[in-house]
This record gives structure tokens, C-alpha cells and sequence, in this order.
């Protein structure tokens, strides 16, 4: 799995199929995508159309997409990577990932109250997983694994299914560098993938905190940065790889399409390494807060148990 991706969160419409034809075109050999970002046909279209000019061999491209929270049932989940598949144009997935630890009623694709959840007792997370893995039996994916789970629900997978996910996808940067899901992952063989690693200045409000700290506009980011030659972004970007970790950054602007992956073969000097490994304040900036509704399972404090 290349260390190095162009996420495509956020991605508006007609801006994702040329960010990605552009970040192949540079050299990208991976592509991260969801469901329910919208934007599948736009991106597969950039990937289909790069490999029919011999831009990339689709062997040499990474392609990565996540399973929505309204496929979980088992008899829903090939129906929705088949869909997914569609829309890019492929006949297969690099990884197929489960997007969030979090089941939907069937056709819900955001809850607006509790009636919309799925609770965990009566569809099981394993139950999902180990569809997605016939799916690997199928040939339409060739590995598959999660995002955003825990320790501990990992742990509760991996036990139920006896399966270990193949990747781990989750918001990772400096300042929550989740050091102790990383070592966990490590030592289970499960590859951590950092998503947002700039701190997702431009996702929705909905998610957003009032007064929460600029991660770009850390002055030790900054500081350090400039000693590395680098700007705060690529800092970032050489951290998260610098700690074996992928690491996906979105843009759709060509020179920082071209600056994020100059980013990737910068090596940190150990200084640096340690200075932006101090400053974990433990802030997370992707919160599904519209979720944490009085009397699902998913509420607040306990999400991310």
C-alpha cells in the first residue's frame, strides 16, 4: 500500500476528476474515495481516463473506497461496493474499508433521529465485516479493512470474525497522534492510514468546534517547518509518513497537489521529529456531532470507546 495518496473528501463537483487526473499524471499511485463523498463516477472517471491514455497501469494505481454506514446488513454490502465499483468504472478495489463502526437502518444515508440508527446488538459490526471479506473471496476487492475504530473495537472484531482488517483509517496528525492505536495497529498488523493530516480546515460546519485551534497555525508547526525547508502543510505530511503511517491529503489545486508529494520523500531530522511529536493536545476535528443523539448507541462521550 503506497504511503502516499490524494484523499478525495471534499473534493467539489468537477474539481475531483482533474485533481486526480493531475496527482497521476505526477506521479499519485493512490486514490482514496468514499461512498458518500459524492464524487465516485467523477474520480473513477480521472483514474479510468489516465490508465486509457497510459498515464498509469491500473496495477500501479492503489484505488481505496469505504463501505457506507446503510450497506452494513451482509445481503446490502455487495450491492453497495458493487455500486461503488460502478461508478469508478473498475472491476475491482485496491481496499474496501468500513467506513465508520456505525450501522444505519437500510436506505438511511444520515439520520435526522434515533429511529435512523441501526443498533450495534441487532446488526452486529462482524456480521458486516465478514460480508466485505467474501467480498476478497469474490475477486472484487483485493483487501479489506476499517476506519475509525478503536482499540477496543477492533479488538471486538477481530474476536468475533477472527478476521484482522488489513488497514485502519482514521484522523491522525499532531495533535492527536493516536500513539497508542498506532503501536496496537503495529503490533496486530493492521497498517494505520491518517486521515485530515492538515486538520481539515475546510470540512463542514457541522463537524467543527467554535474556537478550535488552527493546526497549520501552530507555531512550532511553522517554526520547524521553515528549518526543514518545507512549508507547515508538508510538514505534516513528512511526520505522519516519517511514523510509517500513509497519509491521504486532499486538495484540487495543482501546485499543492505537486507540494504534498514533494512532501512524501522528505526525511525529518530528528529534532524535528520530536518537536512536532510534543505538541499532542489531544484535539479531534472530525466529530460526528449530528450522530451523537439521545438514545442510540452512538452517543458522545462513548463514541470512540
Amino acid at each position: 500500500m503506497p504511503a502516499f495518496g490524494l484523499g478525495t473528501w471534499k473534493s467539489h463537483e468537477g474539481d475531483a476528476y482533474q485533481a486526480v487526473k493531475e496527482a497521476l499524471r505526477i506521479g499519485y499511485h493512490h486514490i482514496d474515495g468514499a461512498w458518500i463523498y459524492g464524487n465516485e463516477a467523477e474520480v473513477g472517471r480521472g483514474i479510468c481516463e489516465s490508465i486509457a491514455a497510459g498515464v498509469i497501469a491500473r496495477e500501479d494505481v492503489f484505488v481505496t473506497s469505504k463501505l457506507w454506514n446503510s450497506f452494513h446488513a451482509p445481503e446490502a454490502v455487495e450491492a453497495g461496493c458493487r455500486e461503488t465499483l460502478t461508478a469508478f468504472g473498475l472491476d475491482y478495489l485496491d481496499l474496501y474499508l468500513m467506513h465508520w463502526p456505525v450501522a444505519f437502518r437500510p436506505g438511511t444515508v444520515m439520520p435526522q433521529d434515533p429511529e435512523g440508527f441501526w443498533p450495534l446488538p441487532e446488526m452486529p459490526l462482524a456480521k458486516t465485516f465478514e460480508a466485505m471479506v467474501k467480498l476478497r473471496d469474490q475477486g472484487l476487492v483485493k483487501s479489506v479493512g476499517v476506519s475509525n475504530f478503536s482499540i477496543s473495537k477492533l479488538e471486538r472484531l477481530i474476536a468475533a470474525c477472527g478476521v484482522t482488517p488489513a488497514v485502519n483509517q482514521v484522523e491522525l496528525h499532531p495533535y492527536h497522534p493516536q500513539t497508542e492505536l498506532l503501536a496496537y495497529c503495529r503490533k496486530q498488523g493492521i497498517h494505520l492510514t491518517a486521515y485530515s493530516p492538515l486538520g481539515s480546515r475546510d470540512r463542514p460546519d457541522s463537524m467543527k468546534a467554535v474556537d478550535e485551534p488552527p493546526l497549520l497555525d501552530n507555531e512550532t508547526v511553522k517554526s520547524i517547518a521553515a528549518e526543514e525547508g518545507l512549508t507547515p502543510g508538508q510538514l505534516l505530511i513528512a511526520w505522519a509518513i516519517d511514523r510509517g503511517t500513509s497519509v491521504i491529503p486532499k486538495s484540487t489545486h495543482p501546485d499543492r497537489i505537486a507540494q504534498n508529494l514533494a512532501a512524501a520523500s522528505h526525511t525529518l531530522s530528528a529534532k524535528a521529529r520530536s518537536a512536532i511529536d510534543a505538541i499532542d493536545i489531544h484535539f479531534r476535528y472530525v466529530n460526528p456531532q449530528s450522530w451523537f443523539i439521545p438514545g442510540v448507541t452512538y452517543e458522545g462521550s462513548g463514541f470512540w470507546v
